[in-house]
């Protein structure tokens, strides 16, 4: 056994060594050769567990993002699943290989339409080969719910087996897709409004967005079929790969709609998080009575909670209120605190409600200079039984000046 460690720590040291190789600027090709001079074909873990020590040991996430085609081109052919194990039909395995079967049936007849642009007089006009590629490169943005399912569902239970490196270089990858397909259509549909449009035109956004876009979904394919799966089915349990499969509808499928009813041929039901003292458990995860107060009362909106006697239970308290509340009004009937001018649409709504007639009820005012928004929500259980009714009152005053895009990465230039 000890010989058999040795020998892998040993591989797999050689391979960090080509892959930082890579990093220092060496030919692909090159490292490639020595790859294979020197191991043959890689287990795909010793691939998962280069990479994972790599970003451990402060290689940035950011730089493997950028050289990871060179990595895929590297050690194409060199990456050895045959002692990976099959999923059976219906799992979230075989329903991830089905829809990149389906993802690399659409790759092809889109890169024969590549080839049919390309083989075409510079100054022909292609408009109509331009609208068969838009119809093809937006079945294929359907690969969106692949990804999500697989950022969503399956990266975290990587992560709780410790496994970070790879599930965040491939989120990095998904986006590069994503922003490509965007970018391919939105150029097709811009092409198309100036008029006709040539093969010239076409074959230079062939080059420049439409190919990179499909390349970058065939390389991963190519990595979720040699490493990625292979190494999941090592890793999660079968309670873990059910809990994927029960919430995978939730998302969708892409373009494939799973057949097979997969159901695990044995597991232990794992039990659910233990309760915990003093914390308020839901299905969705639990929290404290500090953490509950602090996250109702930071929310941009106020909150108040009628119950389905009609009697006021419950207000947030956050910095500031739109309209003043105190504590006495808990246990009153709701009725009471409204003016009589008002009550009987208080009361109208609350029978609509309690009878299903209605499930909300918005208004909207302008109060000094200020335009609030404010909309009574009916709660019910699970089986519509009426529980109760929620006022929600926001300021939006702000959001409604709002112009452009704030996005996510803009808050690094603040």
């Amino acid at each position: 056994m000890s010989e058999l460690i040795d020998n892998a720590t040993k591989r797999k040291g050689i391979l960090k060594q080509l892959i930082l190789q890579l990093h220092q600027g060496e030919d692909p090709e090159a490292v490639r050769s020595q790859l294979f001079e020197l191991l043959g074909k890689v287990p795909y873990g010793d691939v998962v567990d280069v990479e994972q020590e790599l970003i451990s040991e402060g290689l940035p996430t950011a730089e493997v993002l950028k050289l990871c085609d060179i990595h895929t081109a590297a050690m194409q052919g060199a990456i050895d699943s045959s002692g990976a194990r099959p999923a059976p039909a219906g799992h979230p395995v075989d329903t991830f290989s089905k829809e990149n079967e389906a993802l690399a049936g659409e790759i092809s007849l889109t890169e024969q339409l590549f080839d049919r642009l390309a083989s075409m007089p510079g100054d022909t006009e292609v408009s109509e080969d331009l609208g068969n590629l838009r119809q093809r490169l937006g079945l294929l943005s359907d690969v969106d719910k692949h990804y999500r399912r697989k950022e969503n569902l399956l990266f975290p239970f990587l992560e709780a087996h410790g496994i970070t490196g790879p599930p965040t270089v491939m989120w990095g990858k998904h986006d590069q897709a994503r922003e490509l397909l965007k970018n391919s259509l939105e150029a097709i549909e811009t092409s198309l409004s100036t008029g006709s449009i040539v093969a010239d035109e076409a074959n230079a956004l062939v080059k420049l967005l439409f190919k990179p876009a499909t390349e970058a979904l065939a390389e991963m394919i190519y990595k979720e079929t040699e490493i990625l799966f292979p190494m999941c089915l090592d890793t999660l349990s079968e309670s873990e790969w059910f809990k994927i499969y029960e919430q995978s509808n939730e998302i969708g499928y892409c373009l494939y709609d799973p057949e097979d009813v997969w159901t695990p041929t044995s597991f232990e039901i794992e039990e659910e998080e233990p309760k915990v003292p003093d914390r308020v458990q839901l299905p969705s995860g639990s929290l404290n009575p500090d953490e509950l107060e602090a996250m109702l009362n930071t929310i941009p909106f106020d909150l108040t909670f009628v119950d389905k006697d009609d009697r006021v239970r419950y207000f947030t308290q956050g910095r500031e209120r739109i309209f003043e509340r105190n504590r006495s009004i808990i246990g009153r009937q709701v009725q009471l605190c409204h003016p009589p001018s008002s009550v009987h649409v208080v009361q109208k709504i609350l029978d609509d409600f309690r009878a299903g007639r209605a499930d909300s009820a918005p208004f909207w005012i302008n109060l000094k200079g200020r335009f609030i928004h404010i909309e009574y929500f009916a709660l019910r259980d699970r089986q519509g039984k009426y529980l109760g009714t929620l006022e929600v009152s926001q300021d939006l005053t702000a959001k409604r000046n709002l112009t452009g895009e704030q996005r996510l990465l803009s808050y690094e230039e603040k």
